[in-house]
């Protein structure tokens, strides 16, 4: 009886669990999406930013009034942001009953995804989820619930930030939807009912190919999708330790904050923003340019090549920045804080080899007691 149970089952066991392997169209089209696109917006960005300004007088600005350690202080608080995001991520991990880390761990985690994201975008965030799963030993799944999450509650922060910079400084965002043509298309967008109406029947629409044809593989592929993003994010709501979590959500974004605010006294033309009156001390200016580069990072992009840069060059020059000074200021940020983040990813490499070594010794010393 036992034995034809046994048979029974690893005969059926091949049938119903076999995968089902992805044809190759779709996995060419898939690597050109997640690497290709992204790629390609990056540099048809950056050909396009030089093509509209001058390269010389780019150099000139960065070289006539560039001071530098207002650059490290920003990398500083850079690589403080990134560990404060992991110590954060930790809490929802063991929220979603993942085993605690050490800090230093949770560090890397974000440090390497980051690193990894200016090569192969959002390949980091599969990284960071793989790390700690394989290091955890927990549902890779698990993780990835609390990875979206995690990215729910920062887009929740972007658009409270939105809002502020909205109130705050009304005068340049109003001169942003009267005088730009972009920004007229979105002022013509928010007051068109139709548009509104369209949104509602898209979202209706997700919704009830996704309840009605949940059995279809790719509709479930989404649909399993969305429900990590939502325990992800749900979990959030019952956790201990969510006092924590807020206060270490506004660490973050703070210190994202002061990234763009610091970067102001390095320069000349950006440093007058924060001695003109009426700016409160350079802080509007700085919201307004930090509220444009965060939403720009939605654009897929080598970390924010390219769509960061425009964005912080158009802010800028809401406030009278040339597109040359702009620039200046994006490409010695940005530059800057890709080569902490290469730093810090070489660091990361370091210490995965290192701990896999230590746990690989402790498994083996703990197998030999045994023994």
């Amino acid at each position: 009886m036992n034995t034809s149970t046994a048979n029974s089952t690893v005969v059926a066991t091949p049938k119903s669990k076999r995968p089902v392997k992805a044809p190759l169209w779709r996995k060419i089209m898939d690597c050109i999406v997640k690497y290709g696109l992204p790629l390609c917006v990056s540099i048809g960005l950056i050909v396009w930013l030089f093509h509209k300004v001058d390269f010389h007088e780019v150099k000139q600005a960065v070289k006539d009034g560039c001071d530098y350690w207002w650059i490290v202080l920003m990398m500083i608080i850079t690589t403080l942001s990134h560990m404060i995001r992991g110590i954060r991520w930790g809490i929802q991990l063991r929220a979603a009953g993942v085993k605690r880390m050490p800090v230093i761990a949770e560090s890397v985690s974000i440090f390497g995804a980051y690193s990894l994201n200016l090569v192969f975008p959002r390949l980091g965030e599969v990284w960071r989820c793989i790390y700690v799963a394989r290091r955890q030993k927990c549902p890779i799944s698990t993780v990835v619930g609390t990875d979206m999450g995690d990215r729910g509650s920062d887009l929740v922060v972007v658009i409270a930030l939105m809002v502020l910079a909205l109130i705050v400084a009304h005068p340049a965002m109003e001169s942003f939807l009267t005088h730009y043509a972009i920004g007229r298309d979105i002022d013509h967008i928010v007051d068109d009912p139709w548009i509104w109406c369209g949104l509602a029947f898209i979202i209706f629409g997700t919704w009830a190919v996704c309840h009605f044809f949940r059995k279809n593989r790719y509709i479930g592929e989404f649909d399993l999708d969305l429900s990590r993003i939502w325990q992800g994010f749900k979990v959030l709501f019952h956790m201990k330790g969510i006092g924590w979590y807020i206060v270490l959500t506004l660490g973050i974004w703070t210190c994202y904050f002061l990234e763009t605010y610091v970067c102001f006294f390095a320069f000349p033309f950006t440093r007058r923003l924060i001695e003109e009156p009426g700016l409160a001390f350079g802080l509007i200016p700085g919201l307004v340019v930090f509220v444009f580069g965060s939403f720009s990072m939605a654009v897929p992009s080598n970390g924010g090549l390219g769509p960061w840069n425009l964005a912080v060059m158009f802010a800028l020059s809401l406030y009278g920045v040339s597109d040359a000074q702009g620039t200046a200021f994006s490409l010695v940020m940005w530059g800057s804080q890709a080569a902490m983040l290469v730093l810090l990813g070489i660091f990361s490499a370091g210490y995965v080899v290192y701990d896999n070594r230590r746990h690989h010794i402790g498994n083996t010393l703990t197998a030999a007691s045994q023994a």
